[in-house]
């Protein structure tokens, strides 16, 4: 009697070449984040995601997957996929909507600092209001990422059904990035209580440092601290370098968010196109 291996995944070929490319960008990018501290983001990582999502969109294509999605028993399973990649764009949304906040505020300061050169009291509650808008973008993207527990509500369910599985892995590292964007965005090695006088020497020989971010540096980071020091009793003196140096990183914080900002919009837009893929599968 003939002996049949019957399998339970739902992939045509292991040799398909979009599964080896999908397995390396995961890997790619579980490695960055292992590599990486919560305090820094690359804008590479958005790249590799949008990479990532590219190879999802080929997946979603090929027809042994789109029967897979569309049987009834796994009805729950996609549904909980297209709940987790609503929250996904929403929350995707809100760290764009923080990023034109910030850009705004930032740009407008940097006018204030060109204009009111000198004029300390007036400077100092410009900077004020600037950092308070900051802690202000902090909280609205903190509380963003508070529903990324529910973002599926099956993952603890093993999965049979392995175009399922890997949607659900690229659920869980799109919020991963997201999660490493959110914590760089909020500045959280920021030490402004702390400050010293080491620092300040520090600050004022750093260079422009791309968003492509080390350990050591967060534009978001730097510039709350340029200011922090800028407005600082302690720190009087030095006025007019710190106004310099806080200008250059008022610079480079909106070079960084530009970069994140042009990054953001074309995950936004693969997002989507993962979404809408899936829901004709299902209307099919």
């Amino acid at each position: 009697m003939a002996t049949y291996h019957v399998r339970s995944n739902s992939f045509p070929s292991r040799q398909h070449p979009v599964i080896s490319e999908f397995n390396e960008q995961l890997r790619r990018l579980r490695s960055s984040e292992e590599a990486s501290s919560s305090s820094t983001y690359s804008a590479s990582k958005l790249s590799a995601l949008q990479d990532l999502h590219d190879c999802v969109d080929t997946l979603l294509s090929l027809p042994l997957n789109q029967q897979a999605l569309s049987k009834e028993q796994n009805q729950k399973r996609v549904d909980a996929l297209l709940d987790g990649s609503l929250r996904l764009l929403d929350l995707c949304n809100n760290v764009k909507d923080a990023l034109q906040q910030t850009k705004e505020s930032t740009h407008e300061l940097q006018s204030i600092l060109r204009r009111k050169r000198g004029g300390e009291m007036s400077l100092t509650s410009e900077i004020k209001k600037f950092l308070a808008s900051r802690k202000v973008v902090k909280k609205t993207v903190l509380k963003a990422m508070e529903n990324r527990c529910s973002l599926s509500s099956l993952k603890k369910e093993q999965d049979t059904v392995e175009i399922v599985s890997m949607l659900r892995q690229v659920e869980s590292i799109t919020l991963t990035v997201f999660e490493s964007m959110i914590s760089f965005i909020s500045g959280s090695n920021s030490q402004p209580k702390s400050i010293g006088w080491s620092l300040v020497s520090k600050m004022m020989n750093t260079k422009r440092v791309s968003c492509e971010a080390t350990n050591e540096s967060n534009d978001f980071a730097n510039a709350d601290v340029a200011l922090n020091l800028l407005i600082s009793q302690k720190v009087k003196t030095t006025d007019n370098k710190l106004e310099d140096k806080a200008q250059n990183q008022l610079q480079n914080l909106e070079l960084c968010i530009q970069d994140l900002e042009d990054g953001l919009e074309s995950l936004y837009r693969r997002l989507i196109k993962t979404r809408v893929a899936m829901l004709n599968i299902l209307n099919h």
